[in-house]
């Protein structure tokens, strides 16, 4: 069954396919993303990978988290569900507070 994976403190530089390849290593990587901002298209910093295993990722899990990719100490956990509708804070497109 497979596994998605949350993978944060990513370098600013790093690819989708970078990130595939730090995975690969642990089993077969079935997507790799890094989230980017809709407006300038820069790396946000974090992404996801799914793995098609459980124990490959478990593992993956293990093995990199906190260790160094690009010069960075990688957060690697499994990815929670995101809650649909919710949105913290911020301000929307007309810099009003989303949250009055």
């Amino acid at each position: 069954m497979a596994k998605k994976l949350y993978v944060g403190n990513l370098p600013f530089s790093c690819t989708d396919a970078e990130l595939s390849q730090a995975f690969n290593q642990y089993g077969n990587v079935m997507s790799a993303r890094v989230v980017t901002d809709r407006e300038t298209g820069h790396s946000k910093g974090f992404g996801f990978v799914e793995m098609e295993q459980e124990p490959d990722a478990l593992k993956a899990v293990e093995n990199l988290n906190g260790k160094p990719f690009m010069g960075r100490p990688l957060t690697v956990n499994e990815a929670r569900p995101r809650e649909e509708g919710k949105r913290e804070g911020g301000f929307n497109r007309r810099g009003y507070d989303a949250r009055t």
